[in-house]
């Protein structure tokens, strides 16, 4: 199979969908790796890396898609890639499409088979393939909390460890899945006073038993979270329904209850985000006020630190686009029912219902 490689060109986005160890394993598989010129340079893989372990370095986006017969790449594509995915092309990547009509009309109407990262799900439950971001992204969704929370910042000035004699910050972490985890476990490890909240009771109990001392759970309740905010510091939005728009816990209203330079940070706002005045922001332009209450909604965290992210990544996704390349997405989506759920937007079709209910779109299953 001939699999493309792009160079990603949303804002600030660093990542690349292969490291070059990814690749040579593709290779050694049989299949010709297309990487466009300079497509790795962001996360630290320059061209020679990938020439070196057998690949095919091409000049242009446009011959990249051209060429390959599946993309792998790292976020959704973008309208000026709308036009280059043809029918049939297989596009593996995140897509996140329950947040933009416009993606999924413009996916729907390509043609192409359009696998999510984000929804490919195992029998437990657990998402492989959105872990490893949701990890780098929950530690750095506390590390930025800390920044932004520097009166220079727009913050309270506080300093989130506090020193002795004065109390460290409070943080309020909103859901307790993979990012709340590594969230919590980042703002606990740097001194700060740490509140989790979950609407799972056995994960609570989990929590409670696993967590450092100075990380304490609370019920997901709309009282609950109402009353701990008051006086939070950072509160830090992890909350997922894998494919869906994600709920509105912190309503316009409830930052007036809040202390001016308060941080929010919402690890949501791929899936629309989880405050309701959130809207996506960039690396370049990180942060904006509402009502005095300081806001870092960027879309791509794990952007900020590609080489890590890159890595990371690869080690999840690699044998699942193996099998992609080795027996075709039906064979591959057939035989593995975690690939299965991934399939989101195929030749025309929306086939994942959260995202066809999302916008009131036709939904069909397909069958393989």
């Amino acid at each position: 199979m001939k699999i493309g490689i792009p160079k990603e060109i949303k804002n600030n986005e660093n990542r690349v969908g292969m490291t070059p160890a990814g690749v040579s394993e593709l290779v050694k598989h049989g299949h010709e790796v297309y990487v466009q010129k300079t497509a790795g340079e962001g996360s630290g893989f320059p061209d020679d890396m990938y020439v070196g372990v057998g690949a095919h370095i091409l000049p242009t986006i446009e011959d990249v898609y051209a060429t390959a017969d599946m993309i792998v790449k790292v976020k959704e594509p973008i309208a000026p890639e709308y036009g280059l995915i043809r029918k049939g092309q297989l596009v593996f990547t995140y897509f996140h499409f329950a947040c933009s009509r416009e993606l999924t009309e413009a996916m729907v109407k390509s043609g192409g088979v359009c696998l999510a990262y984000e929804t490919v799900q195992l029998a437990d439950g657990s998402l492989p393939l959105l872990t490893p971001m949701s990890e780098i992204a929950g530690r750095m969704a506390t590390i930025n909390g800390a920044h932004y929370l520097q009166k220079t910042k727009g913050g309270k000035g506080k300093l989130i460890c506090g020193v002795p004699g004065v109390r460290p910050a409070k943080v309020v972490v909103l859901g307790g899945g993979i990012v709340g985890q590594a969230a919590a476990r980042v703002a606990a490890g740097m001194g700060a006073d740490v509140i989790i909240t979950d609407i799972s009771l056995p994960l609570l109990h989990a929590l409670s038993i696993n967590m450092p001392a100075n990380v304490n759970t609370l019920y997901s309740s709309n009282q609950n979270v109402a009353t701990e905010i008051k006086d939070a510091d950072i509160v830090i939005g992890a909350v997922l329904v894998p494919g869906d728009k994600a709920p509105k816990l912190i309503t316009r209203d409830m930052l007036k209850t809040m202390e001016p330079g308060t941080v929010l940070v919402d690890v949501a706002i791929d899936q629309g985000g989880c405050f309701e005045t959130s809207r996506p922001t960039t690396h370049s332009e990180p942060t904006y006020e509402v009502d005095g209450i300081v806001h870092y909604a960027v879309a791509n965290i794990p952007g900020a630190v590609p080489n890590t992210s890159t890595t990371a990544l690869t080690n999840a996704t690699l044998k699942y686009a193996v099998a992609l390349a080795d027996k075709g997405w039906r064979q591959a989506c057939r035989e593995d029912a975690a690939l299965y759920k991934g399939l989101n937007v195929v030749e025309g079709k929306i086939t994942y219902k959260a995202v066809a209910d999302v916008f009131g779109m036709p939904y069909e299953e397909i069958a393989l």
